[in-house]
């Protein structure tokens, strides 16, 4: 199209150059001027046509392979946990520390991914002093303790002997709740030494419910 446009203008200037009479050479030059205007809205579309399409960046879709074999020491201050792992690489190393939690991105390693984590810890950490660090043949996360003390596990586990206070709750009700759990956790003499004080209870006796457990615990 903008090959006809400027072989058309070209042939009809050298025919306004030979031309002598003022008419003709009127026509010809207003021909000459609309077809340039023509060309040049043409090769404005054209632009516009084949301006490139701008797309946001497509975020791809990582797959990971969960590590949740591991070993752990600590002491007051701190928690270790070992991840047995090889070929991976410091600077592809991304973690995540939380108060409560943590989660360590491993990429690339021999073509794979793989995160090691915790969603709950049992009790909370300092996130801006933890650390990863990247051995040979494993990964060591070190978790700093918020307070010292010694850790039974490292996930959260509700204590279930632990009553929970309700202010519009009778408090006989929540110490019910403490002897079911130690009856469905306790062995057989437990259970029968429940299943009395609970037959006491019902019975309108008001002896103490826990009479009688300390000697069995």
């Amino acid at each position: 199209m903008a090959a006809d446009f400027s072989d058309d203008i070209a042939e009809l200037k050298l025919l306004l150059s030979q031309a002598t009479r003022p008419r003709v050479r009127f026509l010809l030059s207003t021909e000459i001027e609309s077809l340039e205007k023509q060309q040049h809205v043409a090769a404005l579309d054209h632009q516009v046509r084949v301006a490139p399409v701008q797309t946001s960046a497509v975020v791809p879709d990582i797959r990971y392979t969960t590590l949740s074999s591991f070993s752990w020491d600590q002491d007051s201050g701190k928690v270790k946990i070992y991840v047995s792992i090889e070929g991976a690489s410091e600077d592809k190393v991304i973690a995540d520390f939380q108060q409560w939690s943590f989660d360590v991105k491993l990429h690339d390693v021999q073509g794979k991914n793989f995160r090691s984590g915790i969603l709950k810890l049992q009790k909370a950490i300092v996130p801006e002093k933890c650390t990863v660090t990247v051995k040979p043949k494993r990964i060591i996360i070190t978790l700093w303790k918020a307070e010292k003390g010694n850790w039974v596990d490292l996930y959260f586990k509700e204590d279930k002997l632990k009553p929970k206070f309700d202010s519009n709750k009778d408090p006989m009700a929540g110490l019910m709740d403490v002897m079911k759990n130690m009856y469905d956790e306790g062995d057989d003499d437990m259970k029968r030494t429940i299943a009395k004080a609970w037959s006491e209870a019902r019975s309108g006796k008001k002896s103490d419910p826990l009479k009688g457990l300390n000697d069995d615990l």
